[in-house]
């Protein structure tokens, strides 16, 4: 312990107020935590009710086979497609006062806690096989919208509490290891409950689900609430910025974010990474390698695994940068799936032990990769933020349905290994077993090894795959610094445009100016043998504070470069000849642009994407709704959103005064009545919200090539000042 340090004087001071530098107060990652002990608890259970090849729930338990599965799954993520749009839309549209993903917490969790006890109570004993893919089909149509909302939410509400990259990867840490206690407790506690539920060491009985899930679901339920009481979001943008995007104009803008497409790819072609998921549990199940006590043991150590990263992973972040550790992992990856293939091949009441060493060592590589996604995701949300000027983060689940179009042609590899391996019915009927359950060919030890072993092997060549695009991602934590820099100052020049610039903001910008300019005059120095831990600390804080330095003063001298000349020189012909503009000349003048580094290839890229927004504008300009857009009052959608906000103060003002009241026994008919009144005001208030909303994103979409014009003139103005304000 450092000298000086108190624990309970740091806690007690900042518990309700954030550590200097940092956003989270100690209370909101307590509680972030807490509550995603709860959600963990229905990610649980729902997860094995989700359709997926080798689900156990579907196709051991219930029965269904694998073709079966993947028939039903693919009608599932069609029809998950309008959902997932829509889900987009809702949080993109927010503007409540309780935040992005906060209150998707409660809404969505109730809905998701139903699905899950309906699912596991409907009577799939006395159902025909057609009939059990219906219910299981038409369950995982309502888990595509609410349950993936519900963890779309947890998942993405550490992107919305702070603006810096490291205090999210320390949140996340903290907020992983203690809510991976639900999932590890469950993970223990199941095969013994399904010995003393069923009598023997099956876990494939509906029984064991139906008497411990709903269980679960309710206190998880209950727990999560705290993380929706306790939490606060915060986004840099201008205060009274509002989307004016429509759902295709955020899709094209997501399209155009290249680690999105990155990081999304190492995902679509790796898809075979888990095809070995399966082995432990058949190995219980089917080969009878170890009793119910020690298969409890067994799922307590491979689950243990994931916890260790999330207590490293932050230092090696710290010290190696995401991408180093990301790589690295995946490699070593690879190494020990391979390694499993002479594993299986094995005899003996100690196998399953032996190959239980190498799952760890694999799921402590992939739950460090798997700590980075959720930092990775924010560090490329606010990159969207930096090239487009919009906070669009739903729209990342919606342009993911192409993933889910690739998936449900790749999923369909896995049963063809299935089939081909031999779990199928023609081996069934031939090894003497019931046609009604392939899986139970995995009680023959030599096809069980077969199997297990082609499954490795596709494995292997997943996690090959999954690790190439990885090389090309460039996002440093330095660079994701820089452009929440940027985005301050960004914010700050509009907000102090229209006034509402508060004092706390300009310091703020005075600050980071002031220190890119005192950094712009140093050069970096390298680390030498010899150097104290704390002069080596220094110098790498000095370059990181150099390369920073030089990405906010190429942002505030943009307009001094001939890319920023040229962009000056396009919005302002924009902006006097928006009717006659040459586009084809631009498209010229673009072509002869120099393109050798990433940095003019990213320009050209802008430029191109100006030219675009400008034919679709052009294009959208026809319509009768648009004809006026000159003479549109944008005003009127802040005022709506104003009256909105005020609304929902009031009405929660009014709930907890009703409350009081009605616990002294006073009298609530007055209350309740000016509460109805309220609820209908607000009813109101959201039909006029939408109906402004439709006619603002088609007028604006419209009018984007003059806003980004005019956008670009005002950071002109603004940033040709910049020395007076430092």
């Amino acid at each position: 312990m450092k000298s000086g340090f108190h624990p309970i004087k740091f806690i007690k001071n900042n518990w309700k107020t954030p550590a200097e530098g940092r956003f989270i107060p100690l209370k909101e990652i307590v509680s972030l935590a807490v509550g995603g002990i709860g959600v963990k608890f229905i990610v649980f259970c729902i997860s094995n009710m989700i359709i997926s090849i080798g689900n156990s729930l579907i196709g051991n338990t219930i029965g269904i086979p694998p073709t079966a599965i993947y028939v039903i799954y693919i009608i599932s993520v069609l029809a998950g497609f309008p959902l997932t749009g829509l889900r987009a839309k809702m949080i993109d549209a927010s503007k409540s006062l309780k935040g992005k993903y906060r209150p998707y917490i409660l809404t969505m969790g109730i809905p998701s806690v139903i699905l899950g006890i309906g699912f596991i109570w409907a009577p799939y004993e006395i159902m025909s096989t057609p009939v059990q893919c219906l219910t299981v089909l038409l369950f995982n149509i309502g888990f595509q919208f609410f349950y993936n909302f519900l963890l779309d939410a947890n998942d993405s509400i550490i992107n919305v509490l702070s603006p810096n990259s490291i205090e999210r990867t320390d949140v996340y840490a903290v907020k992983s290891v203690i809510e991976n206690i639900s999932p590890s407790i469950a993970g223990i506690f199941l095969p013994i409950a399904a010995k003393l539920i069923t009598g023997d060491d099956t876990l494939y009985d509906m029984r064991v689900y139906r008497f411990l899930y709903p269980p679960m679901l309710i206190v998880g339920f209950l727990i999560s609430i705290i993380m929706y009481v306790n939490t606060e979001e915060r986004i840099v943008q201008p205060k009274n910025h509002a989307i004016k995007m429509s759902f295709i104009d955020s899709f094209r803008a997501v399209a155009r974010n290249k680690y999105f497409w990155i990081i999304s790819l190492a995902g679509w072609i790796g898809f075979l990474e888990g095809s070995f998921g399966k082995i432990l549990e058949w190995m219980y199940n089917y080969q009878g390698a170890c009793s119910a006590t020690q298969y409890s043991i067994i799922t307590a150590i491979a689950g243990n695994a994931s916890l260790w990263p999330n207590l490293f992973a932050p230092f090696l972040i710290r010290r190696f940068g995401k991408k180093k550790v990301l790589v690295f992992s995946n490699l070593m990856n690879i190494i020990f799936i391979a390694l499993m293939l002479p594993i299986v091949k094995m005899s003996g009441g100690g196998v399953i032990w032996i190959l239980l060493v190498f799952i760890f060592i694999n799921q402590l590589l992939t739950s460090l990769g798997h700590f980075m996604n959720p930092s990775l995701n924010a560090d490329i949300r606010d990159y969207q933020q930096y090239i487009s000027g919009e906070r669009i983060d739903g729209m990342f689940s919606a342009i993911g349905l192409i993933g889910s179009v690739i998936t449900l042609g790749t999923s369909s590899v896995l049963p063809f290994i299935y089939e081909k391996a031999g779990l199928n019915e023609q081996t069934a009927v031939s090894l003497g077993y019931s046609a009604d359950n392939v899986y139970d060919v995995l009680y023959n030890t030599d096809l069980f090894q077969s199997i297990c072993g082609i499954l490795i092997i596709a494995s292997v060549i997943g996690a090959a795959l999954n690790v190439i695009p990885l090389f090309f991602y460039d996002l440093t934590e330095t660079k994701q610094k820089a452009m929440v820099r940027v985005l301050r100052i960004r914010a700050y020049f509009e907000d102090a445009l229209i006034n509402s610039a508060t004092p706390e903001q300009e310091k703020e910008v005075k600050e980071i100016i002031n220190t890119a300019i005192e950094y712009s005059q140093k050069e970096k120095r390298s680390t030498k043998t010899g150097m104290s831990r704390t002069e080596k600390k220094h110098i790498r804080n000095d370059n990181e504070e150099i390369e920073i330095s030089a990405i906010i003063l190429g942002e505030l001298n943009f307009f001094d470069t001939p890319q920023g000349k040229l962009e000056l020189e396009y919005s302002r012909e924009i902006l006097s000849t928006f009717h006659n503009f040459n586009v084809q000349k631009y498209y010229e003048i673009i072509r002869k642009l120099p393109s050798g580094n990433a940095q003019e290839k990213a320009f050209r890229s802008k430029m191109r994407s100006y030219l675009k927004d400008y034919e679709v504008s052009k294009k959208t300009a026809s319509k009768k709704d648009c004809e006026d857009y000159k003479n549109f009052d944008e005003s009127v959608l802040a005022e709506l959103f104003e009256i909105s906000n005020n609304l929902a103060t009031d009405i929660n003002t009014l709930r907890k005064k009703l409350k009081s009241t009605a616990d002294n026994n006073g009298n609530v008919t007055e209350l309740k009545a000016e509460l109805k009144t309220l609820r209908q005001a607000q009813k109101v208030n959201e039909t006029a919200i939408k109906v402004a909303q439709k006619k603002n994103i088609l007028v604006n979409r419209v009018r984007k090539p003059l806003m980004d014009a005019e956008k670009c003139i005002t950071r002109y103005e603004s940033y040709k000042n910049y020395i007076t304000l430092s």
